[in-house]
């Protein structure tokens, strides 16, 4: 891990939420989320799985790093997390950069992760100079504006086109109430760093691929050039939903992990 920062000892200090017994499933959120993001899955999947949701470092509840993480250094965090609660490896379930994050966990921690689902996810936003910067530039808007006018300008289009105003308003809230610098500016920078295309096929764990059919963040392109890179990758759509799946249906995205999961092999403690 960069900077001189001890993954385990950042690890040590997250918030988390914890539902369930079983094999674990370690869920990361969104760049503009927390482990709140995940309420849908604590309930549904606690009968399946020991499911544990962070805040990012940070993040909502968890203090910040005290360093400028990268991509892998979170990647580190979130394998530490995987061997505090004593099970070995884990499912890892990953929503936007969140995805990502598991993506590079897969690559850097093979023997911390037993399956991947990658929701409304992208291979990063190093795609190219114009991209990176674009990403690097929500830091200095959100020190600009404050939270809750930031929330407020992004909360629609990451929702499908029909949502209803009042699931906008109550995102634009959710959102707030998670986001701060400089865990945001570090998030950002990690995105604005990483471009994963053509690594992938390195990731060698089962992997579900889900997005919204209405996701206009990331959205088909993306889910569709991971799932044809990690190898045996499966594709999945989630109707009625944009990059936020897992909360605007949960249903239908709780479906496929929930099925997903039955057909692992049993974990190894």
């Amino acid at each position: 891990m960069s900077h001189d920062v001890d993954p385990r000892a950042v690890a040590a200090r997250l918030s988390t939420r914890r539902a369930g017994d079983g094999p674990l499933l370690l869920c990361l959120h969104g760049i503009g989320g927390s482990s709140a993001t995940f309420e849908p899955q604590l309930a549904s999947l606690a009968d399946l799985a020991t499911v544990v949701a962070w805040d990012a470092p940070g993040y909502a509840g968890s203090p910040d790093s005290g360093a400028h993480l990268t991509m892998d250094d979170y990647a580190d965090v979130a394998a530490e997390v995987i061997e505090a609660h004593g099970q070995g490896r884990a499912a890892v379930l990953g929503m936007s950069w969140g995805g990502v994050i598991a993506m590079r966990l897969a690559q850097r921690h093979p023997e911390r992760v037993r399956a991947l689902v990658l929701g409304d996810s992208t291979r990063g936003s190093g795609r190219s100079p114009e991209t990176a910067a674009a990403m690097r530039s929500r830091a200095a808007e959100l020190a600009e504006v404050g939270p809750d006018v930031f929330a407020q300008r992004r909360a629609a289009r990451l929702l499908r086109t029909s949502a209803p105003a009042d699931e906008v308003a109550s995102q634009a809230r959710a959102m707030a109430s998670a986001i701060r610098l400089p865990g945001y500016g570090d998030a950002t920078a990690s995105m604005a760093a990483t471009w994963l295309d053509g690594s992938l096929g390195t990731i060698d764990v089962p992997t579900l691929v889900l997005h919204g059919d209405d996701d206009r963040i990331t959205g088909a392109p993306e889910s569709e050039a991971i799932a044809a890179q990690i190898p045996g990758a499966v594709l999945r759509v989630v109707p009625e939903a944009g990059h936020l799946a897992n909360t605007e249906n949960p249903m239908a995205f709780d479906a496929h992990v929930r099925s997903f999961l039955r057909a692992l092999a049993p974990a190894r403690r």
